[in-house]
């Protein structure tokens, strides 16, 4: 009787996880059932924005591997429409309720890899739960925003929350005509950017048209009398139309089947793991968005909702189910987006972030071009880094620019993983030809002021004596 590995959740974490197990284990020593509530198994939930704009044309673009292929080709039991109720971890069984056919039902497992994901934070307003009230996480949601978005319905769209996905689908509905209002609590969108970089973030988003409502969130959404949503009233006193609303307020991990177990959650809020994606309950994986990571930097407990490190934790569990051994090293914040033509990055920790971690830092901030002034198509580019005192050790780094400006943000990523300083960064042998950079690349530039501050604050230090 082969072992049997059930894993619930059938996108990134989970269906990566299952395929290196099997890489490794073949069906007659590694049965695989794998559970997914939705349709769709394996896709680019991080695409879905670009598809509601019409970038991507196709939603099977988004879609990696079907559930098909995990059936035909890695004899992984793939069932889709199927909600996992509860996990009853002394019987070592998962309640499923097939929902197609209605009918509830207990599935045993030997192991169990947990890959719930995360859900669209959802503030405790009135109205919250209308119809015409929309979170953006899973390929489901995208399709039904869509079809509401093509419904000939729909004119004014408010965006409650200015993070990454709200600035997406924001300017995703306005590129396709739609009459957009953003609304958000914070001073400038993005709240994992600075200020300073947060501000050039807010003016591109007004650029296209978008009308940006900051220092002011949302208070209650009033429905008509069939419960549809038709405004939006700020705390101010503010009324915005709204003939549909969008969430994106970031999301938090969906720990309720782990924690209605009796599985250990971590401080973050995340289901606690260590560094093979094991449990606090023997036999009981998880991975993804549903997880706490440690923070390189910081030595928080932290939950990133990302896809990249949801497949990181995945193929880690999936290989160490599989019989080898494998660990997750951790994150250090990367993420990069785009508004319009304005692209912004960051990677390591903010000035609040750093702060709240106890270190004492200097700053430098550049302005630049992306490739040599006189080149043509060169366009402005903007670093902030953030450095620690005295050791000269890169902390953080922010970009905000065009033309791919903002991809180098892994050059500066690689150095704060490698605990580089920022002498050292200047001293890299970056590659530089005209139409890619100027002979001082944009972030040799930012690492030369940064070591210059490093060494103004060390001779403050000596001069002053403290």
């Amino acid at each position: 009787m082969p072992e049997r590995l059930v894993v619930i959740g059938g996108d990134a974490a989970g269906m990566s996880a299952a395929s290196q197990a099997r890489k490794r284990r073949g069906a007659d020593d590694l049965s695989i059932v794998a559970f997914e509530r939705g349709r769709t198994t394996s896709y680019s939930a991080c695409g879905i924005p670009y598809w509601i704009g019409n970038d991507v044309t196709s939603r099977d673009a988004l879609i990696t591997r079907t559930p098909e292929e995990f059936r035909g080709k890695q004899d992984i039991d793939m069932r889709i429409r199927s909600d996992v109720q509860s996990i009853d971890l002394e019987r070592k069984t998962v309640r499923v309720h097939d929902l197609d056919a209605g009918r509830t039902y207990d599935e045993a497992y030997d192991q169990l890899m947990i890959a719930t994901g995360s859900v669209p934070t959802r503030p405790p307003i009135d109205g919250i739960d209308a119809d015409g009230v929309y979170g953006v996480q899973t390929l489901d949601d995208g399709t039904d925003l869509r079809e509401e978005l093509d419904s000939g319905e729909v004119k004014h769209v408010v965006v409650v929350g200015g993070g990454y996905i709200g600035l997406e689908i924001a300017e995703a509905t306005k590129s396709r005509g739609f009459e957009v209002t953003v609304v958000d609590m914070s001073e400038t969108p993005i709240g994992t950017f600075d200020p300073d970089v947060g501000h050039f973030l807010a003016d591109a988003v007004r650029g296209l048209g978008i009308e940006l409502i900051l220092g002011d969130g949302a208070a209650r959404i009033e429905t008509d009398r069939d419960g549809r949503v038709c405004s939006v009233h700020t705390r101010s006193g503010r009324v915005l139309p709204a003939d549909l609303v969008v969430l994106g307020l970031g999301v938090r991990p969906n720990v309720a089947l782990a924690k209605n177990a009796g599985i250990p959650l971590g401080t973050s809020g995340g289901i606690a793991v260590d560094q093979r994606m094991r449990t606090q309950v023997e036999g009981v994986w998880a991975a993804g968005d549903c997880v706490e990571s440690v923070h390189r930097l910081s030595g928080h407990r932290v939950v990133v909702a990302l896809g990249t490190h949801a497949n990181k934790q995945g193929r880690v569990a999936g290989i160490n189910l599989g019989g080898g051994y494998a660990t997750f090293a951790g994150v250090i914040g990367t993420a990069i987006t785009k508004i319009c033509e304005v692209e912004a990055a960051r990677t390591g920790l903010s000035e609040r972030e750093a702060r709240e971690s106890g270190y004492e830092f200097v700053t430098a901030v550049v302005d630049s071009t992306t490739r040599a002034g006189y080149y043509p198509g060169a366009q402005p580019i903007r670093l902030k880094l953030l450095a620690e005192r005295r050791s000269g050790r890169l902390l953080g780094a922010q970009i905000v620019g065009k033309d791919t400006a903002a991809k180098r943000i892994d050059v500066l990523a690689a150095t704060i993983w490698n605990g580089m300083t920022v002498d050292e960064i200047l001293g890299m042998d970056l590659s530089y030809a005209p139409p890619f950079s100027p002979v001082w690349d944009p972030v040799l530039i930012a690492a030369r002021k940064a070591q210059d501050a490093v060494e103004a604050d060390i001779s403050s230090t000596i001069a002053t004596g403290r």
